[in-house]
């Protein structure tokens, strides 16, 4: 028995190697146009060399020279200005009802005035 499924599976498994189909790879047409000589690639190169940067590296911080005019309380007051619409957008429907209530057309004073005649 334990013969007849090996044989079997070895059979299973050639036949699913030999049905193995793959695509072509693509093969680009357009030849590629650089923007940049190589000169100014070899200086732009020189000057990461020199200052000791090299925004390729895994462990490059491309945050630390960075220095935000913003304070810290201009900040907190424009997030608690936008609490709303945050928790609107995090929602169940994902924001459509606060979408439609701030893209609604604004009334004129008639269309009131004719709808508080009509009530």
């Amino acid at each position: 028995m334990n013969r007849t499924h090996a044989t079997c599976l070895a059979l299973a498994i050639a036949a699913a190697a030999g049905s193995a189909l793959a695509e072509t790879p693509t093969v680009e047409t357009s030849p590629f146009v650089s923007t940049a000589s190589r000169a100014q690639v070899r200086q732009e190169l020189l000057r990461y060399r020199l200052a000791g940067i090299n925004p390729w590296a895994d462990d490059h911080d491309q945050l630390a020279q960075f220095r935000s005019s913003t304070t810290r309380a201009k900040v907190t007051n424009e997030f608690l200005a936008s609490r709303n619409a945050v928790a609107a957008f995090s929602s169940e429907d994902s924001g459509s009802s606060y979408l439609a209530r701030m893209h609604a057309p604004a009334r004129s004073a008639a269309t009131e005035l004719a709808r508080a005649q009509a009530e």
